[in-house]
């Protein structure tokens, strides 16, 4: 476990607009799912899968990146 967490020092004080749209991408991931869903009655589409899992992961991976520490080397 510490091997990870030495891996990924994250820093909340690192929170920038690129961590907002990180956020806004995820959660417009995981809302155009339940839209679409809701109003075409289907849960199980390639079509939807495949625009939910790229803003999902999207999102993710930029909320990892824009909030990790930067390493200096002197």
């Amino acid at each position: 476990m510490s091997m990870i967490r030495d891996m990924f020092k994250i820093n909340i004080k690192n929170f920038n607009i690129f961590t907002v749209v990180s956020i806004l991408c995820l959660l417009a991931g995981f809302f155009h799912w339940i839209y679409w869903g809701l109003r075409y009655n289907v849960w199980y589409d390639i079509g939807i899968y495949s625009i939910t899992i790229v803003l999902v992961i999207a999102g993710i991976i930029g909320i990892l990146l824009s909030l990790m520490e930067k390493e200096e080397e002197d």
